[in-house]
């Protein structure tokens, strides 16, 4: 009797995934939704006051829609190595609840219907999110078992959002906009390797060569070093910023306040490299973006 208990249990237990689930997984929706926000921000900060509100909803579909598309070709490329990550595993392509071919397709759709929106804005915002695409899919994605070079080239189309939002307001690239961008670009590198120390087994089981390691096949105890080195080069174009006139005393304080914090949580993570202190980085790289765009936006 107790046995067959355990058995409804266990079959209770066991996770049912519809197509909407598959779908908001393949985007990976929270992940896609984060880059809209940076690039709508990006928009709202560049513009100021003059909004064009059809432009918005251009930027933010288009943008979700060519995310979307990037998101979904990382995972064609790598669903045989997906299976061999618990985080990753229950992905439709790795698991099998989802062809290739469907993939493709939805993939197919979302850049064309992506790109005639943002065609709408201006032809250089195409060109960016051509490059974003192009960067994150096909050499970001394969470079990752290769090379911890991949850390870098992923944080270029990581931070073109920001490029693409300040470009769609503007029509052109300008010296605030470059700024934002490496913002966002050295801000990854941090966060990134918080998030890669804390899946390590995973990510190195599975062959991904995301973190530097030792002849041990150890983490490289210089890591943090590395993290608080990004963070600190943050300060410079949050002071260029105001320099520029661009940003206001209360936004750079704000802003300046935000790295110097990101800045000792790094330092943090290199003083004693172990799970609660990549968890503070991570956690502290999560508060940070948003606050620091919304305080260029607003103040």
């Amino acid at each position: 009797m107790n046995n067959t208990n355990n058995t409804y249990t266990e079959v209770a237990d066991i996770k049912v995934y519809t197509k909407v689930d598959d779908y908001t997984m393949l985007v990976k929706l929270k992940l896609n939704l984060f880059v809209v926000f940076s690039s709508v921000f990006a928009y709202f900060i560049i513009a100021g006051g003059a909004i064009n509100w059809f432009h918005v909803m251009l930027l933010a579909f288009g943008g979700f829609l060519i995310t979307s598309a990037a998101n979904t070709l990382n995972q064609v490329l790598e669903k045989d190595y997906d299976k061999l990550m618990t985080r990753t595993a229950n992905r439709p392509l790795a698991a099998g609840r989802m062809k290739v071919s469907e993939a493709v397709i939805f993939a197919g759709v979302t850049t064309i219907i992506g790109f005639i929106l943002l065609a709408m804005i201006n032809p250089l915002v195409v060109l960016l999110s051509t490059l974003s695409l192009v960067s994150y899919a096909f050499l970001y994605t394969p470079l990752k078992r290769h090379s911890t070079l991949a850390v870098a080239v992923g944080a270029i189309p990581g931070a073109l959002p920001i490029m693409i939002g300040g470009v769609a307001a503007e029509g052109q690239l300008t010296l605030m906009i470059s700024c934002l961008f490496f913002i966002q670009f050295l801000w990854q590198f941090p966060h990134f390797w918080a998030i890669a120390y804390l899946a390590f087994e995973d990510y190195h089981g599975a062959g991904y060569k995301l973190l530097p390691v030792d002849a041990d096949d150890k983490i490289d105890p210089k890591l943090g070093l590395h993290a608080s080195l990004y963070a600190f080069l943050i300060l410079p174009f949050v002071a260029m910023l105001y320099i520029t006139g661009d940003a206001s005393i209360l936004a750079t304080i704000v802003s300046g306040l935000m790295a110097l914090i990101y800045l000792y949580m790094s330092v943090k993570f290199y003083i004693t490299t172990e799970r609660k202190t990549a968890l503070g980085l991570m956690f502290s790289s999560f508060i940070f973006l948003p606050v620091v765009l919304i305080s260029y936006w607003v103040l």
